[in-house]
This record gives C-alpha cells, sequence and structure tokens, in this order.
C-alpha cells in the first residue's frame, strides 16, 4: 500500500503523534510518501525521516491508495487541490478542534488505522466546483471544495455583480461580493454570511451576498447542474476571486462562468463518524451557557 502524507506548518506539540502515525504505518508495512510542504514541517520539528518515507514526485499522486491530511480543515482544503482529478481518497487527521472535514482526531490515529487497514471505512463523495474563466487563473488548478467567492478589492465602496443562472438574469447583488457555496462550504464563509446549511449529500449550489446594501436580498439555493455566470462592475478597475483559500485579482472584462466540476473529493469516513454529531458540537447547538 502506497500512502502520502500532506501537512503545513505543524506545530511541536503534534510531534508524537506524527512519530505515531508514521510508526503505525511501517508497522503495517506501508511505503510512506510525504509533500514538499509536509517535508519541510517534519525537518523544522527535528524528526528523523525513515528508510521506507520519501517525497512524492510531481506525477505520483495518482499512484497512492490514501492521502493523509495532517492538520485542519484548511489543510484539507489544500489537499484537494493538490490531488486535483486523480480523485485519491483523502484521510483528514485533525491537529486541533474538531473539524468539519478532518474529523479523525489527533488522539484517535491508531484505531482509525486499524478500521482502514479493516476496510472498515466508507468513501464519502463530495461535489467540488469548476470555475471557467475568459483568461488563465489559478494555474489551472479552478476548482474548489468550499466555496467561489467574488469580491470587492482595495475600495470601500461595493461592487455590482450581475447574476445569470443558465443564461436567464437572477439578480444584480450590491454587495461587498458574492460567494457560491457548495453542501461541504455551506459551513464555511457563506454561513457567516448568512448562508444556509446544506447536507453533503444535497445536489445544490448556495448563493449567498456579502453584505449586500439591499437588506431583503437573500442567499437563494439553486440545482448544482446549473452554470452560474456573472458580470461586475466597480469603481475599482480590480476585483478578487477565490477558489478556497486561494485568490487573485481580475478586472472587469473576465468573464466568469461556476459549474459542478466532472471529478469530486473523495473523504474517508469511519462508521463512529456523523455529519450532524459533528454539526451539533461544532456551532454548540443545545449548549445552554446557564449550565
Amino acid at each position: 500500500m502506497k500512502i502520502c502524507l500532506h501537512g503545513i506548518n505543524l506545530q511541536k506539540e503534534f510531534i508524537p503523534f506524527i512519530e505515531l502515525l508514521l510508526k503505525t504505518l511501517t508497522d503495517r508495512n506501508v511505503r510512506i510518501f510525504y509533500t514538499e510542504k509536509f517535508g519541510k514541517s517534519i525537518q523544522k520539528l527535528g524528526l528523523k525521516k525513515t528508510d521506507n518515507i520519501s517525497e512524492i514526485g510531481k506525477n505520483q499522486i495518482q499512484e497512492m491508495d490514501f492521502l493523509f491530511s495532517v492538520g485542519g480543515d484548511g489543510t484539507l482544503l489544500d489537499t484537494v487541490t493538490l490531488i486535483g482529478k486523480s480523485e485519491v481518497p483523502i484521510l483528514g487527521i485533525n491537529t486541533g478542534r474538531l473539524g468539519f472535514l478532518a474529523t479523525v482526531a489527533k488522539e484517535n490515529i491508531e484505531t482509525s488505522l486499524d478500521d482502514l487497514f479493516s476496510n472498515d471505512y466508507t468513501i464519502e463523495s463530495r461535489a467540488l466546483l469548476e470555475m471557467i474563466a475568459s483568461k488563465p487563473v489559478f494555474n489551472g488548478a479552478n476548482f474548489a471544495l468550499n466555496e467561489f467567492t467574488i469580491h470587492k478589492r482595495d475600495t470601500s465602496s461595493m461592487i455590482t455583480v450581475h447574476t445569470y443562472i443558465d443564461g436567464q438574469y437572477l439578480n444584480s447583488y450590491w454587495a461587498d461580493g458574492l460567494i457560491v457555496s457548495t453542501p461541504t462550504g455551506s459551513t464555511g464563509y457563506s454561513l457567516s454570511c448568512g448562508g444556509p446549511l446544506i447536507t453533503p449529500g444535497a445536489r445544490n449550489f448556495a448563493i449567498t451576498p456579502v453584505s449586500p446594501h439591499n437588506l431583503n436580498v437573500r442567499p437563494i439555493i439553486v440545482s448544482d447542474e446549473s452554470e452560474i455566470s456573472f458580470r461586475i462592475e466597480g469603481r475599482s478597475e480590480k476585483f478578487l476571486i477565490s477558489l478556497d483559500s486561494r485568490s487573485t485579482a481580475i478586472d472587469a472584462s473576465v468573464e466568469l462562468v461556476v459549474k459542478k466540476a466532472a471529478f469530486a473529493a473523495k473523504l474517508v469516513k469511519f462508521s463512529k463518524y456523523n455529519y450532524f454529531d459533528t454539526l451539533r458540537q461544532k456551532l454548540n447547538w443545545g449548549f445552554d451557557m446557564r449550565n
């Protein structure tokens, strides 16, 4: 079995868990690979590399059986970018607080790996959105697991985002920006802007304005079979667009279309994982400060 490890800026307090992870995989005779970012992290931590671990080559990702994301949800989003169309299953090991995506707590590494090697897991397919632009952007990595965002830049003035669904005019949003979110991303930026929660298996996108000028403009749910296109206006010559945590500046001449990608993110889930349990814990539902 081939497994690749990916992590960014890992902290010293996580050293015992990385050592446990490497030992457990070594004991299972796994061939271990690591990304450049993970290699830099363990080098800073002073961890020694064993004979069965080596840096992954540019074209080896698709050969992996699994890719372990070691960090938080942000690291897992970065992992999705690395994997791209190859759809290698991702196991998210959380180094901090409970995550929506990285669901394996560091204390449960051994038991989770036992379940993995016993085939006691499922693969959950998460829809990705694809952004098509009339000019090259994001070096071809034009997809996202959470959201696509249009946002104002370097000015306090609002922008106007003329939005169309399958070519039909929807609305002109006077706002700081606009978010198109997948069900996975509905618990992220969209939620903080008043967007709805969407269960992971739903076939929908949410369009959520960021600080709209008209308070009666509300988020809307559309089918993920739709193509959503935009035309941007504003006092500034440049605007920001982002795919998850990656962003770049464009001008108003760039034509933008968002639709569901032809490939998906594959997340490893164990039997003890429950999306609604995570939702309640993360959002403190039912929590009473008086108690």
